[in-house]
């Protein structure tokens, strides 16, 4: 057994109406593959003895107190009434760190399923581990992922695919969707008093703690867009029950890291649009900061919540100018045209590379560094950069997912996720064997 669950169940005391008690579905045969043992080490659960039983939802562990949360969201623009349909929430962990929703994901039907048959397949599953290890290393702020077990059973999408359930470790899983819902069932002053106690206390000393909330939520979602701008991460589908108000990265559905520049890079097979591109994250996480804000209109004027959200770009492009300027060793004040004119040429180039380039000191023989207007951009910038540069070296590249993924998926071997694992615990450090190729045609799925 794990050494100590320490389970508070808080949200399960909020009004039932924003959750269903429900139980995991038990699953024939449960094994754990992944166990995240640096995680389990810090949340004071030690490593002696994990147990499937509990990461598949087979065993419930003392005092947690299994729901399934209810919640709306805008999805592509369209508000639907949501809720977990495969996942429950055994309640919270407490330590000395602080408290951590452990969920079970993949777990079965759900009172919110709408249909659907509440289990999840593995190769998501290890994508979703593998994303969510790489942008905790990378200092991004994120959900985490403690096991991976297989179930023993298939679940269906298309074509049979080995099941798994997956243990996601979280700050809490308030979204704005839950506010959405809320707005919807007269609950906005519980959830609201219930997220400023949880997540941001010092709210509770403002003039009016409700604006104070909209202000700290829409600074801490300027800083995580600029974050992943700044690493070329694109999330896919930043739905507004997918933004969560802890200021965590949520949902790693159909998420990749771009090889070349470009803006306009999508990687979801259903954003047919563009509304998730790269570079419209910001746009887009601001309507949704839009929609937050109108659920909380019964305590603040229409004008106070347009100033707040009207903030939102001004804070993410000084989160951005100020991660460029790192990127480049700039002082942000003398960064801002040294920035855009080496974007311009970095399109359809390495971004990752490029930039890791400039931190060596060493430029490889690489197309973009022969170009004559590069040249002289480069000798402009090195009369200009004084500070230690901060570029990594190592993404996880989607080729190298793939790999991972289907090697376990399909001959049950996960050495090579391992191996890629360990490797981007240090994206900082040298890591040659994980450099390019690109690819401009791959596309990701959600995995439901």
């Amino acid at each position: 057994m794990l050494h100590t669950w320490h389970f508070d169940t808080s949200y399960a005391r909020l009004p039932e109406s924003f959750f269903s008690r429900c139980k995991p579905v038990p699953v024939r045969s449960p094994c754990l593959k992944v166990f995240n043992h640096k995680l389990a080490t810090s949340l004071g659960l030690s490593a002696l003895g994990e147990d499937a039983a509990i990461f598949s939802g087979n065993t419930i562990p003392e005092g947690a107190e299994p729901i399934a949360l209810a919640y709306a969201g805008h999805q592509f623009g369209h508000l639907t009434m949501l809720g977990d349909g495969r996942a429950v929430l055994l309640g919270e962990h407490v330590t000395d760190k602080g408290r951590f929703d452990i969920q079970l994901k993949g777990s079965g039907k759900t009172p919110f399923s709408r249909g659907g048959d509440g289990r999840a397949a593995l190769g998501p599953m290890l994508r979703e581990y593998i994303i969510s290890e790489a942008m905790h290393y990378l200092g991004i702020p994120t959900t985490r992922s403690l096991a991976v077990v297989t179930t023993g059973e298939s679940v269906f999408r298309e074509v049979p695919l080995p099941g798994a359930v997956l243990t996601r470790v979280a700050s809490s899983h308030i979204r704005i969707g839950t506010f959405e819902y809320a707005a919807r069932t007269n609950g906005i002053q519980e959830i609201a008093d219930y997220t400023i106690r949880r997540h941001y206390p010092e709210c509770l000393g403002s003039r009016n703690p409700y604006l104070a909330l909209l202000q700290a939520v829409t600074d801490k979602q300027a800083a995580l867009v600029a974050q992943w701008v700044l690493v070329g991460f694109v999330h896919g589908v930043i739905n507004t029950d997918n933004v969560a108000l802890s200021g965590e990265t949520i949902d790693y559905g159909p998420c990749a890291f771009i090889d070349t520049y470009n803006p306009n890079t999508v990687f979801s097979s259903i954003d047919h649009n563009g509304r998730y591109a790269y570079g419209n994250q910001s746009r887009v996480m601001q309507w949704n900061l839009a929609r937050f804000a109108e659920t909380l209109l019964p305590h603040m004027t229409i004008h106070e919540a347009q100033n707040v959200v009207a903030s939102f770009q001004p804070l993410f492009q000084n989160y951005w100018l100020a991660g460029m300027s790192k990127k480049l060793g700039l002082a942000p004040e003398e960064a801002q045209d040294t920035i855009e004119e080496l974007l311009q040429l970095m399109q359809g180039h390495d971004y990752t590379n490029t930039f890791r380039a400039l931190s060596d000191e060493q430029l490889p023989d690489a197309p973009l560094f022969r170009e004559a207007a590069f040249t002289a951009w480069h000798k402009r910038w090195q009369k200009n950069a004084q500070l230690p540069l901060h570029n990594p070296m190592i993404i996880p590249r989607n080729h190298v997912v793939e790999k991972a993924i289907e090697a376990a998926v399909k001959n049950d071997d996960f050495t090579i996720m391992e191996t890629l694992l360990k490797a981007l615990e240090t994206p900082y450090g040298k890591h040659d064997e994980y450099h390019g190729p690109t690819n401009s045609t791959y596309r990701t799925f959600c995995g439901t």
